[in-house]
C-alpha cells in the first residue's frame, strides 16, 4: 500500500483520537458511567440509535438513560413486566416505544440467562474467531424470545450482507484500548485485531477517495474489503483508522 496513504491515515488518527472527540460524539453517553455493565448497556443502546443528526442522537440517548433511572443494569435486572410496559413513550426516528421496550426485555433475558452482552458476543466469536459470527450469534440470542417483527430491522443481519455499522461501532467502543481515553477496552476475549470497520457515509467516502474501497454500496462486503486494507497498515489494531476515515470527510 502507498506509504503516503499510511502516513496520512496515521497523522489523522493522531489528530482525531483524543478526548476532545467525546464532546461531540455519542460515545459521551457510556462515558457517564463507571460500572462495567452500565457502560456496555448504555453503549449498546446508544449505538443502536446512532444514525442521523449527532446532537439528536445524544439527546435521545440521554432520554433513554433517564427512562432507565440512569442505572441501566439495575433497571434491567430488577424491572418486572409491568415496569417495562409502563415505560414512557420513546422515539428516535424509526426506533419507537415498541422497539425500546423489546430491547429492554431482550437485554433482561441476556443478563439473566446468558451471562450478559460480553458473554454472548464472545461465545459467538469463539466459534470461528470472526466478528461476523459474533454478530450473527448475538442476533440469534437477541431474538430468541417472542419479538415484534418491526424490531428486527434494528439489529443488523450480516448473514444478509448488512454492514452492521452500529454494532461494529459498539464493539469498537468496548474492545479497543489504546489508552487515549476515547474507547473503553472493557472486553478482553475478542481482540482488537478482529474488529471490523463501522462503515458509514463519511468513512466510505474517504476510503473510496484513497483507493481502499472499490464497491459502491456500504455493505458487509465493503466492510471486509476496507478492513482487509486496514489490517495491512496495522494488523493488531486496524480499526483505529476509523477516526481518520470519518474525521477527514467530516
Amino acid at each position: 500500500m502507498n506509504i503516503e496513504i499510511k502516513n496520512l491515515l496515521n497523522e489523522k488518527y493522531n489528530q482525531f483520537n483524543n478526548t476532545n472527540f467525546i464532546q461531540t460524539d455519542p460515545i459521551q453517553i457510556p462515558h457517564q458511567f463507571s460500572q462495567k455493565e452500565n457502560i456496555e448497556i448504555s453503549a449498546f443502546l446508544t449505538s443502536i440509535i446512532a444514525w442521523g443528526n449527532r446532537k439528536m442522537i445524544i439527546n435521545n440517548a440521554n432520554k433513554m438513560m433517564n427512562l432507565l433511572d440512569n442505572n441501566p443494569i439495575d433497571f434491567i435486572q430488577n424491572a418486572n413486566k409491568k415496569d417495562i410496559e409502563n415505560l414512557p413513550d420513546f422515539k428516535h426516528r424509526t426506533f419507537n416505544e415498541v422497539d425500546f421496550k423489546f430491547f429492554i426485555t431482550s437485554l433482561q433475558n441476556i443478563y439473566k440467562n446468558y451471562g450478559g452482552l460480553e458473554t454472548v458476543f464472545t461465545k459467538g466469536y469463539q466459534t470461528d474467531n470472526t466478528v461476523r459470527n459474533s454478530i450473527i450469534y448475538f442476533r440469534e440470542i437477541f431474538f430468541s424470545i417472542p419479538f415484534p417483527e418491526r424490531t428486527t430491522k434494528h439489529i443488523a443481519n450480516v448473514a444478509k450482507n448488512s454492514a452492521a455499522k452500529r454494532i461494529n461501532m459498539f464493539l469498537m467502543w468496548l474492545i479497543r484500548n489504546d489508552n487515549r481515553g476515547v474507547h473503553f477496552g472493557l472486553w478482553q476475549n475478542i481482540p482488537a485485531s478482529a474488529l471490523m470497520l463501522p462503515i458509514d457515509v463519511h468513512s466510505g467516502n474517504t476510503a473510496r477517495r484513497l483507493g481502499l474501497l472499490t464497491r459502491k454500496a456500504n455493505d458487509w462486503k465493503s466492510v471486509e474489503e476496507i478492513t482487509k486494507h486496514l489490517r495491512k497498515l496495522d494488523p493488531k489494531d486496524p480499526i483505529k483508522y476509523d477516526f481518520a476515515l470519518f474525521g477527514m470527510d467530516i
